[in-house]
């Protein structure tokens, strides 16, 4: 079971506690991701992965426990305030707007604009370059960044979230089930795009139910079963079946 080093941190949850109510959602749990360090972080529905997320980008405050975010202790009371620290979240659902362009998806309220007097208009063309450039970092080449949104598949959708995450200066990126309801061959496509964000100096949380895809791309394992963590562990220390039991609490830590 890993015990890694505070030193390395990019951030450091530490007993945190979320009551909604008489119901205690997440119970004293320790969550630790390091600098450019991919943390699967599983658990079936329900586990409370979601809770500690939402904690995690200021959705929820917590009630009891402490967050440190590059060794720094931190209050984070609003999505806002999460991105300001670098802290990027891609939603299963993404937030693209479909009849828009890549770019205008890319910079939504970000909008390079140029402004004389009274008038301004946006940048279109630096924009353009910006968002091609970006991707490609990546390994990503889109046939026009004027192309709409809507004609995109589902992994090109999640390469843009995650492309955009980087070229805004995310520390942090989380990935919240981001193969869901692709194919074979696009869910390639995002695990590659995920170890390329890694390799250009990126930490990850990736949540996922998918047991195969966590080997891909994990360094370390963080499981959450009823709220309470089961265990962290390092990439090779457990097998696929070592977590699904560990997952469904036919094995205890």
């Amino acid at each position: 079971m890993s015990d890694n080093g505070q030193e390395t941190a990019v951030v450091r949850m530490e007993n945190i506690v979320k009551r909604f109510g008489t119901v205690t959602a997440l119970d004293g749990v320790n969550f630790t991701v390091n600098q450019q360090e991919v943390v699967a972080l599983v658990g079936d529905n329900g586990a409370g992965k979601s809770t500690l997320i939402k904690i995690l980008t200021g959705v929820y405050p917590p009630t009891e426990g402490h967050i440190y975010f590059e060794g720094r202790l931190v209050q984070i009371r609003s999505p806002r305030e999460a991105r300001a620290l670098g802290i990027e979240t891609v939603y299963q659902d993404l937030a693209l707007v479909n009849l828009m362009s890549i770019t205008r998806n890319f910079f939504l309220g970000r909008e390079l604009v140029a402004r004389v007097g009274p008038l301004h208009w946006l940048r279109l063309r630096e924009m353009n370059e910006q968002t091609r450039a970006s991707l490609r970092d990546i390994g990503i080449e889109v046939r026009s960044p004027t192309e709409r949104v809507e004609k995109l598949s589902g992994g090109e959708r999640q390469s843009i979230a995650i492309g955009r995450a980087l070229h805004f200066g995310a520390k942090l990126l989380i990935l919240d089930e981001p193969t869901s309801a692709l194919s074979v061959a696009e869910t390639q496509k995002v695990l590659t795009y995920t170890l390329n964000a890694k390799a250009r100096g990126l930490s990850v949380i990736f949540i996922t139910h998918n047991i195969h895809h966590v080997f891909l791309v994990a360094d370390r394992y963080t499981i959450i079963r009823h709220g309470t963590l089961v265990g962290n562990y390092d990439k090779g220390e457990l097998t696929h079946d070592d977590i699904a039991d560990l997952i469904t609490g036919k094995r205890e830590a």
